[in-house]
């Protein structure tokens, strides 16, 4: 508790202390966003059951975020590991789930990586240049979105077209020789808009190893495009590429020794994902059609050395996938979603290339009725060529007065087929089972102060069977028949005066082994069980913008068995931003400004105390 307290202090140190003032009546009531993750349409945030968090382009700017797994760590329910330096493998967690468990789309294509041994997608390697918005939804949500959406969704949206002409740019640089810049434009002509972003990353890093002194070093480039053409008034067109190159410098576990130290060895991945979609509206709008084909490719090799002739690993994973979605509003209080799927997958590594695939369909109807009433049901069937049938059901409900007190619940399933890599690679087991998932969780929230403060409360509980995992007595991958997970969430957001906006997010999480045997009832690897983390931003009157954050986690183990502790740790940080004139602003950040010494994966280093400036520009 002392320490907890201590780095609040530090945190708040950083600000000067404004004159709380009682907000009036006047005060801003915020629109009511617009999320699509939770049934896959758009739909009021007031009508959803599901518990999401939404960070924006303004909130990525406003915390200067580069990489997004940063911002991720700060989302209640979540938590991020990575293996040392930059561009690291880095998991993300919702919920104590397997970081694997985690759907992620990148502009509605599916990105998880079947050349990765779990399915899973690789947070190191994302940017937040082209980002324009994220979507984190918490629990299973298999009936939109298929299989692999277990722990939750992340859906992860680059810059929309726009009519009128725009950009935005910046450029900043740091330690250990970091540099990270980003350029976005937007336009439109007559019936055609689009957009452009990119961006460029480069940095020395930090040793992965704890116990090493070469740097290992981080760079990537990166592009996304989407064009979006009036065909008809009824129908558009709509087109999304998204691009990124990467080079990560790697330590290994070399001879005789085997444990992880300094190797000159390195990966590099190569990513693009294609979207192309028609979309149709009938019976003056009510009726919307959309018919899509997405892909994603993605190409991984590992190398011994810069002078290595071919890679010591490669990996080669393609998804290919047709969709149908049809949104009909039969009245203004019931509304159907449906759709119909195609997915092919393929994984291929030096020597071997292996295929499955999964026919789907689902039906979703959401009911309104009562006003502040919304219901939402669903049921989803997947045919996996290898795996047979599979049935999934969800439903939500959420309450939404008018007195500011928004009740909600859940209930969610789902499913996720053993990966091509632990069916067939060399460390694979043919006889794999599905891991199978069930969710409920039951939240309230309440405004305060005319919308200026609000407090939320979520209760989640999970049961996972089958549960995938790697066994190092026979060195194949294996199913824990079973893992639990239950905690609590809360969020915090204060804006008692304009200037002033403060929130918090805590998290206790208990995710635990299930399976008969020696590690029944132990806590499951790297899931701290709490964390915390604050934020403070100030503005002053004179346009000098202050902020601070602290992020507090707690205990945890990085083995199965409950042998090798993660000890807690605290990180504070400081930013400062000021306008100069109406299009540029200089900006500058300290990060682990305590200089605290911690590790998130055994034997993997972090970043010490670390300085980074820029300039931002946006025009018009």
């Amino acid at each position: 508790m002392f320490k907890l307290f201590k780095y609040i202090v530090i945190s708040s140190a950083l600000l000067p202390l404004p004159a709380l003032a009682a907000p009036g009546d006047d005060a801003e009531d915020k629109r009511d966003e617009v999320v699509v993750t939770a049934t896959g349409v758009e739909q009021p945030a007031s009508e959803v059951g599901q518990a999401i968090t939404i960070l924006d382009r303004q909130l990525i700017e406003q915390r200067q975020i580069a990489v997004l797994s940063d911002l991720l760590s700060q989302t209640p329910g979540v938590t991020v590991t990575r293996n040392g330096s930059v561009g690291g493998f880095t998991g993300v967690r919702i919920r104590g789930a397997e970081a694997e468990q985690t759907l992620v789309l990148i502009d509605g294509v599916r990105v998880n990586d079947p050349s990765s041994p779990g399915g899973g997608f690789d947070f190191g390697n994302l940017l937040t240049s082209t980002i324009e918005r994220v979507e984190v939804l918490r629990g299973p949500n298999s009936v939109p979105w298929g299989s692999r959406a277990i722990g939750g969704v992340i859906n992860i949206i680059t810059d929309k077209p726009g009519q009128a002409l725009s950009a935005r740019a910046q450029i900043e640089g740091g330690e250990a020789g970091t540099v990270f810049g980003t350029a976005a434009i937007r336009g439109g002509t007559g019936p055609i808009r689009a957009s452009l972003s990119g961006g460029y990353y480069k940095t020395d890093g930090i040793s992965s190893a704890a116990i090493g002194t070469e740097r290992d070093g981080f760079r990537q480039y990166g592009v996304s495009g989407r064009v979006t053409a009036d065909l008809a008034s009824n129908v558009q067109l709509d087109l999304r590429t998204y691009y990124a190159n990467g080079r990560t410098m790697l330590d290994g576990f070399p001879a005789p020794r085997f444990t992880l130290a300094d190797t000159p060895e390195y990966s590099t991945a190569k990513e693009i994902y294609g979207y192309a979609g028609l979309n149709v509206q009938l019976f003056e709008g009510r009726f919307r059609n959309r018919l899509a084909f997405n892909i994603a490719d993605i190409n991984r090799d590992n190398f011994a050395s810069p002078t290595a002739p071919t890679p010591a690993f490669v990996g080669r994973g393609r998804t290919e996938r047709y969709e149908y979605q049809g949104d009909f509003e039969l009245s203004k209080a019931l509304r159907a979603v449906f759709g119909a799927e195609h997915e092919e997958s393929r994984f291929a590594d030096a020597r071997n290339r292996y295929r499955t695939g999964i026919t789907s369909g689902f039906a979703q109807l959401i009911a309104k009725p009562l006003a502040p009433l919304t219901l939402t049901g669903g049921i989803r069937y997947d045919a996996h060529r290898d795996f047979g049938n599979r049935l999934t059901f969800g439903a939500d409900a959420v309450l939404a007065l008018a007195s500011g007190t928004t009740i909600r619940g859940s209930y969610g399933e789902g499913f996720k087929a053993p990966t091509l890599f632990q069916l067939f690679s060399a460390f694979g087991n043919r006889t794999l089972r599905p891991e199978t998932a069930t969710s409920f969780d039951v939240g309230v929230a309440q405004r305060f102060l005319n919308g200026r403060a609000g407090l939320s409360v979520t209760y989640f509980n999970r049961r996972i069977r089958n549960q995938i995992d790697f066994d190092l007595a026979t060195f194949t991958y294996s199913n824990i028949v079973r893992t639990r997970a239950d905690g609590v969430e809360v969020e915090l957001r204060l804006n008692p005066i304009d200037a002033l906006t403060v929130t918090g997010a805590y998290s206790f999480i208990n995710s635990r082994n299930q399976s008969p045997g020696a590690n029944f009832g132990r806590e499951l690897a790297r899931r701290p069980r709490q964390t915390l983390s604050t934020n403070i931003d100030y503005r002053l009157p004179f346009g000098l913008a202050l902020g601070g954050t602290v992020q507090i986690v707690g205990d945890s183990f990085d083995d199965a068995g409950n042998r090798t502790r993660l000890d807690g740790y605290a990180l504070v940080g400081a930013r400062a931003e000021m306008p100069v004139g109406q299009r540029l602003a200089l900006y500058a950040r300290v990060e682990n400004l305590t200089d605290e010494r911690y590790q998130v994966v055994n034997g993997y280093g972090t970043f010490g105390r670390t300085a980074y400036a820029g300039v931002r520009v946006t025009l018009p």
